[in-house]
């Protein structure tokens, strides 16, 4: 069982998986299945096999499979959120706990045993692929209504604030930071599969090339 749990909107499930066996479950086969297959190839028909359930057990906690990104999307967020905080604290200067802040997004993710039933990794590299699948959506006003963004929300002001200690004449910390948090998963995206879009390449310096772009962006942007 997991150590730790977030506390996420009771509108992204029906059953909060995060309490129950056959909750983790899902979530763990779930992440492995959307990374190995892609989302519009994943269905519950091919998770309830995995699992060795039915359908019926995966629609008690999950009203659909968008629901289950848009879960798993905010679990991500809200575990980068938590790193943020564990590595920084109010006491130290605002640039650094910007720049631990940033190392956390761009850092090369890793499995965490706080939360034994989630691969990160495997996460990670679903967030990058298919992040986009949870907004551009018909559907995006009626989600944001219920909250269903809140974890990349918190995440973005919290940042935005530091931002903001740093400058407080700066206009657009919001637009800065939602922009970075995006940016660095599309520039990890682009580097595997539209190379042409960005200068990162694709080789165990990516990371560090997305770190050193992002970390300019946002210092030089904010100091201007």
């Amino acid at each position: 069982m997991a150590v730790l749990s977030f506390q996420l909107n009771n509108h992204l499930f029906v059953r909060d998986p995060q309490h129950t066996q056959l909750g983790q479950n899902i979530i763990s086969k779930s992440v492995e299945m959307i990374d190995r297959l892609g989302f519009e190839q994943f269905t519950f028909k091919k998770l309830a096999e995995e699992i060795e359930s039915t359908e019926a057990s995966v629609y008690r906690y999950f009203e659909n499979k968008h629901r289950l990104l848009l879960y798993l999307v905010a679990w991500y967020w809200s575990w980068i959120e938590y790193r943020i905080d564990l590595a920084t604290n109010a006491s130290q200067p605002a640039e650094e706990r910007l720049k631990t802040a940033i190392d956390v997004i761009v850092e090369e993710k890793k499995f965490d045993p706080s939360f034994a039933f989630v691969d990160e990794v495997a996460l990670h590299r679903i967030v990058v692929s298919e992040l986009d699948k949870t907004y551009l959506t018909k559907w995006v006003d009626k989600d944001n209504q219920e909250g269903l963004f809140g974890g990349f929300k918190s995440l973005c002001k919290k940042i935005a604030g530091i931002v903001t200690e740093i400058n407080p004449k700066y206009p657009y910390p919001n637009s800065l930071i939602s922009t970075v948090l995006l940016a660095a998963k599309q520039q990890a995206f682009f580097s595997v599969h539209l190379p042409s879009l960005t200068n990162v390449s694709q080789d165990t310096n990516g990371a560090e090339q997305i770190h050193s772009f992002i970390k300019r962006l946002v210092f030089d942007t904010i100091k201007s």
